[in-house]
């Protein structure tokens, strides 16, 4: 169909104008403007369409037609050709629309024609087809016929080299089980022998002693194990078995005795030291040592005659040269000083001990215990092995200090002449006595000689305090002093017992109980205190004869109410502390009584009351010359001016008493019993049978006026002779 030459936009102007004029036309359908509308209203996007259109341009070209140049170059195709490969023909229109119509009339004829010139195409193309299959066929056959010649002589092949085969067969078969006795027996000698690498491990001296050692030790080792396995057989020990017994035995014994020389060199090496560390390898050295005891036995010998030397030259340099450069400065610059000197040297000796017991945990592997430090280390019946050679090896590192440190101590107390350095000392040598016992055991050799030590200087203490005793009940009171305080040589020797007595609570650590803290110091208590109490009363006494007006009950009272202060703020002085108070009150018994006739006589009445206690009622009292009414009057006066004097409230002759408790106390006793002896006086003139006339007016001429109640309110007593409480 030919197209329009005009451009777009007039079809398209054109195509409105024709569908405005269908719209609004006329009613009646013309059937040319329905097959227009129709051709214009239809789409030409639907490929089925396009590719049909386009088949027919193919088949319908005329020259100059833009449509068929559009599709040849859509399809790749050159013009004139059609789609079934053959050249189409080519019209040339000499009026338009010439083509269009030839194609409609023509149509089904040109599309037959088509067809059948493709059918002959394609007979063409299967023509060639069947010639070429059946050249393939012949080929196939040929093949096929030499496949069975190559079958045949493969057949005939076999048949010959059957017998071959076989034999070949039998041999890879004897080949495998070659190999699998080869490898079992490889495997054999891997296990049960050893490399040559691993027997120089063991037996030379040029491979030193290390892991690859250890490792050779240990292989060595699982061999015999697992031989043993072969010694159990039903036939019994095989040859084998034995051979590698025999063999690893040497080789075991030689690793052994490379070890013992190498920790022995080793240990006299490390134990010449200072700063004892020690290598992995020679802790795993005396580990594999301990499965030959004899030879760890050996070895341990060395290192303890080293340790020896070594710990016994190291405190001599510390005695007398001190640590490097000087410091610390040596321990003998401060031998002028006892109880440092002698605290350096065993605080020196107790660090070394720590020291050796670190290392000698180290050596044998041994963990921690847990022990906190400074507190007790526990000693059982049976202690592990480890723990038997540390405790041995312990005690004679520190056996050759023993000597020099015990000679140096004993000439330390044998040079002190007080007693009270020497109890510090002691107390010092005890807690050092404990405390190595709980380190290195109560039967350790330095334990023994510390104990020895300890005992001379508590013998030392103990001698010098008896001594000091002695001499002090040899000491005669000054005659022609008239105090009545306690004497020099007292108090010297009682601040010597409380500085004793402050040093042993300062060294008490706080578990003892009461009865354990009484006699660690009952012995010195007893030296010390007994002494003291009899020089206050026989050298009292002594003097007391020399001058007959001096006070001994008031002297003797302070120097044992002074006596009893010192030792009273101590726990563990309670029975010694009874003892003094015993002989106090047995002094203020005395003194009452002496004190009461004394304010009797002062008072006038000591003569009346005499009589009155003596009284047998065999005549009347008043008959009796002390009790007639004239001399019991002037008795009651004398009674009643004393009352108005200072004495009632304080005598002079007890304000000498240090104790103001025991002024008042024997103060009150006496005044008490002054208001008895006034009350039964009373009683006595009041009774009938001893004849007083006017009794009651006799009494009441002077003051108290024979009131006894007026008497203790007077003294301020209550009538049970207690100090009244207002």
């Amino acid at each position: 169909m030919p197209q329009d030459s005009r451009p777009s936009h007039t079809n398209s102007s054109s195509s409105n104008e024709e569908r405005k004029a269908y719209q609004t036309g006329t009613q009646s359908r013309n059937p040319i403007h329905l097959r227009l509308y129709k051709v214009l209203g239809t789409n030409f996007d639907d490929q089925a369409t396009r590719e049909a259109l386009q088949t027919l341009s193919e088949l319908y070209a005329t020259n100059g037609s833009s449509t068929e140049g559009a599709a040849a170059g859509e399809d790749g195709r050159s013009r004139g050709e059609s789609s079934l490969g053959k050249p189409s023909p080519v019209y040339v229109e000499s009026t338009p629309g010439e083509t269009a119509a030839r194609a409609r009339k023509h149509l089904k004829r040109d599309m037959e024609k088509q067809l059948a010139e493709g059918s002959h195409q394609f007979l063409e193309v299967f023509k060639e087809l069947d010639s070429r299959l059946a050249t393939l066929q012949n080929h196939v056959a040929f093949m096929h016929k030499c496949c069975d010649e190559a079958e045949k002589q493969l057949q005939s092949t076999n048949e010959a080299s059957k017998a071959l085969l076989e034999k070949a067969g039998s041999l890879r078969e004897e080949r495998q089980g070659v190999q699998t006795k080869q490898s079992i027996i490889s495997l054999f000698l891997s296990r049960f022998t050893l490399t040559e690498e691993e027997i120089q491990a063991v037996t030379s001296r040029d491979v030193p002693v290390g892991k690859e050692f250890f490792a050779a030790m240990d292989k060595t080792e699982q061999i015999r194990e697992d031989c043993r396995v072969l010694m159990t057989g039903e036939d019994g020990p095989t040859k084998a078995g034995l051979d590698i017994i025999a063999s690893t035995s040497s080789y075991l014994e030689q690793g052994y005795e490379r070890i013992f020389r190498w920790c022995s060199y080793e240990f006299v090496q490390v134990g010449r030291d200072a700063q004892l560390e020690i290598s992995p390898t020679m802790r795993e050295a005396v580990t594999r040592l301990r499965k030959r005891p004899e030879l760890l036995t050996e070895a341990l010998s060395s290192l303890s005659q080293t340790r020896q030397s070594a710990l016994q030259s190291h405190f001599l340099t510390a005695l007398t040269r001190g640590g490097p450069s000087g410091l610390p400065r040596p321990i003998e610059l401060h031998a002028h000083d006892p109880m440092r000197y002698v605290g350096d040297m065993l605080a020196w000796v107790h660090q070394s001990i720590a020291a050796e017991r670190e290392f000698l945990e180290s050596l044998f592997g041994v963990k921690s215990d847990g022990r906190m430090v400074g507190s007790a280390r526990i000693f059982r019946e049976k202690n592990s092995e480890e723990e038997e050679w540390m405790k041995e090896l312990m005690d004679l590192a520190v056996k050759r200090l023993c000597v020099p440190l015990q000679g140096r101590i004993q000439q330390t107390i044998r040079s002190q002449e007080s007693s009270i350095v020497l109890y510090k000392i002691a107390n010092l040598l005890q807690f050092y006595v404990v405390t190595m016992k709980n380190t290195i055991g109560p039967d350790a050799v330095l334990c023994k000689v510390l104990t020895e030590t300890t005992d001379l200087a508590y013998q030392t203490f103990f001698d010098s305090i008896e001594a000091q005793c002695r001499a002090l009940l040899r000491i005669g009171l000054d005659n022609e002093d008239p105090s009545v305080t306690p004497p020099i040589p007292i108090l010297d020797h009682t601040q010597i017992l409380r500085e004793v007595m402050s040093v042993y609570q300062s060294s008490l650590l706080g578990d003892e109980d009461t009865e354990e803290q009484v006699a660690g110091f009952k012995k010195a208590l007893d030296i010390m205190v007994d002494p003291a109490i009899e020089m206050c009363i026989n050298a009292a006494e002594q003097k007391k004869v020399i001058k007959p007006r001096w006070d001994i009950q008031v002297f003797v009272l302070n120097c044992l109410s002074y006596l009893l202060s010192v030792i009273e703020p101590f726990e563990f002085t309670k029975a010694k502390q009874a003892v003094v108070q015993e002989a106090i009150d047995s002094r203020v018994a005395i003194l009452i009584e002496e004190h009461y006739h004394e304010i009797m006589m002062d008072a006038g009445l000591e003569e009346i009351a005499l009589t009155c206690e003596k009284h047998d009622d065999s005549e009347p009292l008043s008959r009796v010359f002390a009790t007639q009414p004239q001399q019991l009057q002037a008795g009651l006066r004398s009674f009643s001016r004393w009352l108005s004097m200072s004495d009632v409230v304080q005598s002079p002759r007890l304000s000498y008493l240090t104790v103001q408790r025991l002024q008042t106390k024997i103060h009150h006793a006496a005044l008490a019993k002054m208001a008895k002896t006034y009350e039964n006086i009373c009683e006595q003139v009041r009774r009938k049978e001893n004849k007083y006339e006017a009794a009651s007016t006799l009494l009441g001429s002077e003051r108290p006026f024979g009131q006894v109640g007026l008497v203790w309110q007077i003294f301020g007593l209550q009538e049970d002779g207690d100090e009244e409480t207002r």
